[in-house]
């Protein structure tokens, strides 16, 4: 028998729209990570979630690992929410992710979303959208190891083996068995990423293609060709790091979605 749907008592607002779920109405409820909505807003609602974790505050660094839910897709709650907002309304905005959002709002709402852990705060209350970007990349740059990690990783292959590969087709195959190596929760994070550069690439009012947004995270997802690398060795890194993600990009979204859509449909009538 079907569940009947769960009526508010207490005013709540909309984890799509933002507006209030008035006293008496009907909505729906994620099974996974228990977000609020409309009924109405149930189509909007991002495709990926992660069950809510207990409140516990999360490292102020770490690996990606540290900072993964327990059950797949594995990709760390203040990706997928940081992510979700910018797409919901900051994909008419000019310059996405190469504007940047006032330094010290971008510090403390990265501060407080690290404490708050796996149970995080709405960032509707961030006027700027450029602050939630900036946050985003401040976060990734954070890790202690990129998210695609140097020598640590099959991806130290990438510059120097799949990315100079000049047959499209060879190119691309050796790409997929590297990104397929990769640590799961990088992996899955790294394709998650993927798609929403993708959706951003193919807005017209953000005028960021693919060749902008390379240049924005080449440094912040490729680690460097050594363990300690000097200025020189990071100057000389940087054409390929934006390379490796101008490469990754090309790769179609299908590959991607294979890592972070789930069969089962999460969202489901309380």
């Amino acid at each position: 028998d079907p569940v009947p749907p769960l009526q508010v008592i207490r005013p709540e607002p909309c984890c799509v729209c933002g507006s209030r779920i008035r006293f008496g109405k009907t909505a729906i409820k994620c099974s996974q990570c228990q977000l609020l909505l409309h009924t109405k807003c149930r189509e909007q609602c991002p495709t990926l979630c992660t069950p809510r974790p207990h409140h516990h505050a999360w490292p102020r660094e770490g690996v990606l690992a540290d900072f993964a839910p327990s059950t797949p897709p594995l990709v760390p709650t203040l990706v997928v929410q940081c992510v979700t907002e910018v797409e919901t309304r900051g994909l008419t905005e000019t310059g996405l992710y190469r504007v940047p959002g006032a330094e010290q709002q971008v510090r403390e709402w990265k501060r407080k979303l690290l404490r708050a852990g796996g149970v995080l705060p709405a960032l509707s209350s961030v006027t700027d959208i450029h602050v939630v970007c900036g946050v985003l990349k401040d976060f990734l740059r954070g890790l202690k190891e990129p998210l695609e990690e140097g020598t640590a990783s099959p991806l130290t292959l990438l510059p120097g083996a799949a990315t100079d590969i000049p047959d499209d087709a060879a190119r691309d195959t050796a790409l997929r068995h590297v990104v397929s190596k990769l640590p799961p929760a990088n992996r899955d994070t790294l394709a998650f990423l993927m798609l929403h550069l993708l959706k951003v690439s193919h807005s017209p009012d953000c005028k960021m293609d693919m060749l902008n947004l390379s240049r924005v995270f080449g440094p912040t997802l490729v680690g460097h060709s050594s363990a300690n690398p000097t200025p020189l060795t990071i100057m000389e890194d940087t054409p390929q790091q934006r390379k490796v993600v101008a490469c990754l990009l090309s790769l179609p979204p299908s590959f991607w979605r294979g890592f972070v859509e789930t069969e089962q449909e999460n969202l489901v009538p309380m």
